[in-house]
């Protein structure tokens, strides 16, 4: 084993998948996923990721590349000897079988004595607050109490890595929020590596310890859910990742770590110059409703524009406020409901202004 490969738990080399020998659904993906860590792919529908998690899981191999699990080439070896925890969107828990029996399978197919059979299922049950259910069918649970029947039977083994595959999308958004914090912490007990596909962004937020951005077969970004919602690198993963505001123009003059950009629908911001080219070129703006003021103090910020209200909803913790400023009528703006905030009528007039690193210049 290579120096530093022990503190990766899986690792993609080159890795290549086609379906039809010419296009590339996952086009040379390296990526190191760190042993105990929570990495989620995260992506829209065909931009590759379940491709590469059903690659690692075995139920796909890689058309060039090599995959690693414990630092040892998995490509030819089968799924069930890659000793790997699953969990799927269907549960896919045998209805004949009860709770403690479907969690007793992958301990069987392991060769365990009954006794010791036993007292894991008991700890996995434990685990997802099911005690005392073994003896239930999947039938008289609910969708919740299934799918955490799937996240023990997965871990029951005690495997090195679990994956999971959109395993919360079939619950209802009480239930979703309840399971994702239920995994994670199951997840820092552990202490056990999981590799997670999801389409949705505020459930690869909450659970990941870092979120691979996945568009087109390749990874846009990878990083900490901090650092992926402040700091997009390209205008898909800004767009992808929480709300955002895009403002198109062109690039009037490049100062170091900044840039004035003319819009396209009039006047100049300034912005972070983060991935763009020269003057003339053109860019997408990317800013964040919550970070734009409603009539700020004068002269602190560089970008100040006069703006209409033509929309506010109320939403409980803000208000949600759509304005119109340089001909731009979809430009929203979050306004915390905290005591001293900005009172706005719709149809009023209003200034808008930001902070110049607030505001990100990227691909056109």
């Amino acid at each position: 084993m290579a120096s530093g490969d022990e503190d990766f738990i899986v690792r993609f080399v080159g890795v290549q998948k086609s379906y039809d020998g010419e296009t590339l659904v996952v086009k040379d993906l390296n990526l190191d996923i760190k042993r105990g860590e929570f990495l989620t792919m995260l992506g829209p529908s065909g931009s590759g990721k379940t491709t590469c998690l059903m690659m690692l899981a075995g139920f796909e191999s890689a058309t060039h590349g090599e995959i690693l699990l414990n630092g040892r080439p998995i490509n030819n070896v089968p799924p069930h000897k890659r000793g790997i925890g699953m969990v799927f969107q269907n549960y896919a828990l045998f209805p004949h079988k009860t709770v403690g029996e479907n969690l007793a399978f992958p301990l069987q197919v392991r060769h365990m004595g009954k006794a010791e059979a036993e007292e894991k299922v008991k700890r996995a049950l434990s685990m997802v607050r099911l005690d005392g259910y073994d003896n239930r069918r999947p039938s008289q649970l609910s969708g919740g109490q299934q799918q955490r029947v799937a996240v023990a039977r997965a871990l029951v083994f005690e495997p090195d890595l679990v994956l999971m595959d959109e395993p919360l999308g079939a619950l209802d958004k009480n239930l979703r929020e309840e399971m994702q914090f239920e995994i994670k912490h199951i997840h820092e007990t552990l202490g056990v590596s999981v590799v997670y596909v999801t389409h949705d962004q505020s459930e690869a937020l909450t659970m990941s310890n870092r979120i691979a951005v996945f568009d087109d077969g390749v990874i846009q970004q990878l990083a900490t859910p901090p650092k992926l919602y402040e700091e997009p690198e390209n205008a898909f993963v800004a767009a992808f990742i929480g709300e955002n505001n895009k403002l198109s123009g062109r690039i009037t003059a490049v100062n170091g770590q900044s840039c004035t950009v003319e819009l396209d629908s009039g006047g100049n911001v300034e912005a972070l110059a983060v991935n763009i080219g020269g003057p003339g070129d053109r860019t997408t703006l990317s800013l964040r409703p919550e970070r734009v003021l409603i009539n700020p103090p004068a002269d602190k910020y560089p970008n100040t524009f006069e703006a209409k209200v033509e929309e506010l909803i109320y939403l409980g913790d803000h208000i949600r406020t759509r304005v119109n400023f340089a001909g731009n009528d979809q430009f929203v703006v979050k306004v915390p409901n905290a005591q001293g905030h900005a009172i706005i009528d719709e149809g009023g007039a209003v200034r808008v202004g930001w902070a110049l690193e607030d505001c990100r210049a990227l691909d056109a």
